[in-house]
């Protein structure tokens, strides 16, 4: 039944974004559907976008190993999503027009080196994301189907991939928010209702959930207290709080999600959206939480682990438990909708993120240094670009998919956090913030980033790590954000102070012009 979901599911959708792609050369249609979407299901295909495999399966795991420490991660991820609603959500959707180029060049007009850098940026910060998603396709696929040949899972990434390239090609902004809205709703759906009768076998009590999952972890006490997953760590505390500052300033700054700011009609139609869009988060942290627990409670902590060390079937594990021994029809079906639900997850998140990048390439690198690009060449160039984007990510996906991808992940979470949330925040708030600030920001935040990182027990010293059997760690962290994000930031401002006084006039009085329309919610008009 599996099989025949995914099927139907990768058919329906391609013939969806064939649909509502658009229909003839127009820009504004393909980056932003119009602004079409009403604020519901504009909020939907935000949370659908924000809500990726990583976050379904990765954080659910966490929840179901490490307990407290897993629940604190979930809430970190709802609380990003908020910082973006009350901060940055409007100025964003004020200042920028389709990308995050146009966002950081508003207050000063003709930055082809920022857009360039930005551009760079979002491959950079997105393509491990997108390789985690492909990478984990054929091994998801794998345990649901029940076969383990290598060749089998390369042919499902593969597979995969093209069908994610053929949605961002062809459906535009508004097709791959159809995708993301058809997937928001049955993984809530179910969720809810795998959570209801977790919650059911413990007689509706969550004390009684969370106690038998301590029992389940074999840790005890441990397991409802913070520290368990820094436990190995050579300073605990520290270690979660850079992570945790990590999640919150980069999760919501990926330029997938910003992009969609520039859906909106305007700024009371973006505060609409993301009271939705933050509403599903926060109700999807519940699900998560209550299901992690209950495959602890039911399955014993080991067993999760022994299925994936980093526990990313735990949700799946769990959702089966839950059903007991017999298993009837209509729980069946639900465990065919949950796995349909997390394929389609995997399908609209790096969809969302290869349009995201090949906006970015074709607006911002192509288009914007040429003079009289015509949209109709635009549009094939946003086109092309998706498969530019798409077909490497495929291909090194098949490469890494037998290693651990944990720290794929966490660079993607700490170049939002050190060098887009930065770059945002002083551009969109800083009267003096100048063009050399600015690249500083995005290059300094990139490069502590990619220095630090290597450094960090995810990739070697520990059994978990990309590299098992070596040990050159350095930077005794999970993440680089406890000295990557003071850098961005830092950069940001030495690069400003050190530029010179009538340049840096001369852009403070650029961003002066359209201080009003960047912090004002001026309605935009539509060409």
């Amino acid at each position: 039944m599996s099989l025949v979901g995914f099927s139907a599911v990768a058919t329906v959708t391609l013939l969806l974004c064939v649909l509502t792609g658009p229909d003839r050369d127009d820009l504004d249609e393909f980056y932003t559907g119009y602004g079409s979407l009403s604020p519901m299901r504009n909020g939907l295909a935000i949370a659908g976008d924000y809500i990726s495999a990583a976050t379904v399966l990765g954080t659910s795991g966490v929840i179901a190993l490490f307990g407290y420490d897993g629940v604190v991660l979930a809430l970190s991820t709802a609380l990003s999503l908020m910082l973006l609603m009350f901060l940055l959500a409007e100025p964003l959707r004020n200042a920028g027009r389709f990308t995050m180029g146009d966002a950081l060049t508003r207050r000063m007009p003709g930055g082809r080196s920022v857009r360039i850098t930005a551009s760079v940026v979002t491959l950079a910060s997105l393509l491990p994301l997108m390789l985690v998603q492909l990478a984990g396709t054929g091994q998801l696929m794998g345990f649901i189907l029940g076969f383990s040949g290598e060749s089998m899972q390369t042919g499902c990434i593969v597979g995969v991939g093209a069908l994610m390239i053929s949605y961002a090609a062809i459906g535009g902004m508004k097709g791959t928010a159809l995708i993301q809205i058809l997937k928001i709703v049955p993984l809530l759906g179910s969720g809810l209702v795998v959570a209801a009768l977790m919650l059911h076998r413990f007689d509706w009590n969550p004390g009684a959930l969370f106690d038998a999952a301590a029992a389940g972890s074999g840790t005890g006490d441990a397991f409802l207290a913070s520290g368990l997953q820094f436990a190995g760590s050579a300073s605990p505390g520290i270690d979660m709080i850079s992570s945790h500052l990590t999640v919150v300033l980069g999760g919501a700054c990926l330029p997938h999600i910003t992009m969609r700011m520039h859906t909106a009609d305007s700024a009371r139609q973006v505060r609409r959206s993301m009271s939705w869009a933050v509403s599903g988060v926060a109700l999807f942290v519940l699900v998560i939480t209550v299901v992690g627990f209950g495959a602890t409670a039911l399955l014993g902590r080991a067993a999760v682990a022994g299925a994936d060390p980093r526990g990313n079937t735990a949700y799946l594990l769990g959702t089966r438990a839950v059903f007991g021994a017999e298993v009837s029809t209509a729980e069946t079906v639900l465990f065919t909708t949950v796995t349909t639900a997390i394929f389609l997850t995997v399908l609209a998140s790096v969809a969302g993120m290869i349009l995201a990048c090949a906006n970015s390439l074709a607006h911002d690198v192509f288009a914007a240094h040429v003079r009289k690009m015509t949209p109709r060449r635009e549009m094939l160039l946003a086109r092309l670009s998706a498969a530019a984007v798409g077909a490497p990510a495929i291909l090194l996906a098949t490469l890494v998919q037998h290693h651990s991808l944990h720290p794929l992940i966490t660079l993607s979470f700490c170049l939002g956090a050190s060098a887009i949330a930065p770059a945002l925040v002083y551009s969109l708030f800083w009267r003096r913030y100048t063009r050399t600030g600015l690249l500083a920001t995005l290059i300094g935040g990139t490069v502590s980033v990619l220095v630090l990182m290597p450094g960090t027990n995810l990739v070697s010293g520990s059994p978990v790590a990309a590299f098992p059997d070596a040990d050159f760690t350095w930077f005794p962290f999970t993440t680089t954000g406890l000295l990557s994000i003071p850098l961005g930031f830092l950069c940001g401002w030495l690069g400003t102070v050190s530029s010179g006084g009538a340049r840096a006039e001369e852009q403070r009085r650029q961003y002066e012009a359209v201080e009003g329309w960047i912090l004002a919610g001026a309605i935009r008009g539509r060409p």
